[in-house]
């Protein structure tokens, strides 16, 4: 069996598709092992995504926006670019997401390349939404002050707990994250479940995988749900089509390239997910 979390959302929860779950057997391996796995997973085969975004604020109307990324991992690392449809005409929002050690963030906001803001992993991927490209790059996972806080159990499931804490470069830039707590199923080596805690020391978003759906021999994280803490609003991530293991083309992840439009897979290649 495989299984499978997008690395935002992505990965949003949300972390590596097509990652592999030790042969049937809840066997405990190291936890340095099962979060060394889990970095090297993260799009350990390219992958091409297509998502709804729903917002759901605790009050008002709910908004749902489309969009689609696509990730692999190039010689920097895991990187992700996202394409997200703002509506009302306006051309679509796109973002691309570095990872791993050296990470970067471009935005383009239309034809031309894409401006470095390394402000803006904390930006909504769309004004209002809770999920912003730090909840699918996950940049937290190379930060080296790591405590491994032991295990626990996420609904009812064996998780080693990880608390990750910022170095000084990020925190100069970033200054409301004092650290991250993430959760990795002991079995699945699969992200469950982080916790960003805030300046003030309390829980400020909650990122949770919801549900999967076997496609084939692999798991697909179908809903995934950012929430806000103080404010209780939250939005939801739904995967509803995939291709894994496809050709893309090295353009899709340059940022001087940000604003033309990436190819997306032959219709052949993409599995519809139902509800």
């Amino acid at each position: 069996m495989r299984a499978g979390l997008l690395a935002s959302v992505v990965g949003a929860c949300i972390a590596a598709a097509g990652s592999g779950a030790r042969a049937g057997t809840p066997d405990k391996a190291d936890p340095a092992l099962v979060l060394g796995q889990f970095r090297r997973s993260v799009y350990a085969e390219p992958i091409y995504v297509e998502f709804d975004l729903r917002e759901m604020p605790r009050r008002g109307d709910e908004r749902v926006f489309h969009g689609r990324l696509w990730g692999a991992r190039i010689e920097r690392g895991p990187v992700t670019r996202f394409e997200v449809d703002v509506g009302n005409g306006r051309p679509l929002h796109c973002v691309l997401a570095q990872g791993g050690p050296d990470a970067g963030i471009w935005v383009s906001d239309g034809p031309g390349g894409g401006a470095r803001d390394d402000k803006a992993v904390l930006v909504p991927l769309v004004p209002g939404a809770e999920i912003t490209p730090f909840d699918i790059q996950m940049p937290y996972l190379y930060w080296l002050d790591v405590d491994r806080a032991g295990e626990v159990r996420v609904r009812g499931r064996p998780a080693y707990a990880y608390v990750f804490a910022p170095p000084a470069e990020f925190t100069a830039v970033n200054p409301g994250i004092r650290s991250v707590r993430a959760y990795l199923d002991i079995q699945y080596e699969a992200l469950m479940q982080s916790e960003i805690t805030g300046a003030n020391g309390r829980v400020s978003k909650t990122l949770s995988l919801l549900e999967l759906r076997r496609v084939g021999d692999r798991w697909i994280p179908r809903d995934l749900d950012v929430r806000n803490e103080e404010t209780r609003g939250k939005t939801r991530l739904s995967v509803t089509a995939v291709a894994i293991g496809i050709a893309v083309d090295p353009s899709t992840f340059d940022p001087s390239r940000l604003g033309a439009a990436a190819a997306r897979p032959a219709d052949a290649s993409i599995t519809r997910i139902p509800r």
